[in-house]
Order: structure tokens, then sequence, then C-alpha cells
């Protein structure tokens, strides 16, 4: 099987892609996977360590050509605040649940999850639920995961 000989970011490769592989956010945090692309391409992810494909990456094969990694859009929840300091208590909230947020400037966007969301509507945030593809911001403890952080500090 062709082997993934090395990753390029979105927006540094060009030119037409073989093929395409369309994944969710956990599908995109990999270190070793047999994929199929849409048109029908088979190769393998084989990492030395678990990387985090991002929309629009390229997985370069062995012989040269491109499959272009494309986020599968999810059921999200995009959140407003009154400013900065409100989407940033929001913000806080969410993080000290270890809850996979994207952070879009002046919005967030989590996952749909009723019990968030009465909570983010509690602090006074405005929810629009949307259909988009998911890109968490990788914290601390990795890239687009949130688990494995236990609050057993030393």
């Amino acid at each position: 099987m062709i082997r993934v000989a090395s990753i390029k970011p979105a927006g540094e490769w060009t030119g037409q892609s073989a093929d395409t592989i369309t994944l969710d956010r956990e599908d995109r945090h990999r270190r070793r996977a047999a994929m199929t692309g849409a048109n029908g391409l088979t190769f393998l992810l084989d990492e030395a360590n678990a990387v985090h494909l991002h929309h629009g990456d390229g997985l370069v094969l062995e012989d040269g050509r491109i499959i272009e990694v494309l986020a599968e859009p999810e059921d999200l929840v995009e959140i407003l605040a009154e400013n900065t300091a409100h989407l940033v208590k929001i913000a806080w909230h969410l993080g000290n649940r270890h809850l996979p947020t994207q952070l879009m400037g002046d919005t967030l966007r989590i996952r749909r999850d009723h019990v968030i969301e009465d909570m983010v509507k509690q602090l006074g945030g405005k929810l629009t639920a949307l259909t988009a593809p998911f890109d968490p911001e990788g914290g601390a403890y990795g890239h687009g995961q949130t688990h494995g952080h236990g609050h057993s500090h030393g």
C-alpha cells in the first residue's frame, strides 16, 4: 500500500489533488490509519507520533500525488458575546470543562450539547446553530484533543 511521505499544511501546496479524504475532528487526529479517498485511492498514514490534520492539508504520497484533507461538517453552535471580556468569560467556563472549542476571533464554536448550550445562555451568550467543519484549539495537552488531563497537580 502506498504511504504518506509528508504532510503539507493548508495553503502550502498547490495544484490538483489526486483524491480527497473527508474526516471528522476525531478522525483527523491520527498516528496510523489505512484510508480510502473519495475516488477510491487507498493509502497508509503512518507517523511516528499522532498528528492533527486540518481542513485543506495535503497528504503527499510516496509517488508525489497529493490527497486533500477535508473537514467533515459537524453540528455546531456558534457563540457570540456582548464584548471581548464577556467572550473571554464564556471561553473560561468552556475551558474549565475541557470542552473542545474553536476560536473564531470574535466568536467561539463548540459541538452541539444542550447542557453546555444552557450554561452559555445563563452566562448571557447568544447561540446560533450551524453545520460546519470543526477545528478546535489544541490546547496545552494535544492538538485538538482535550482528554488526558487530570486535576491531581502535585
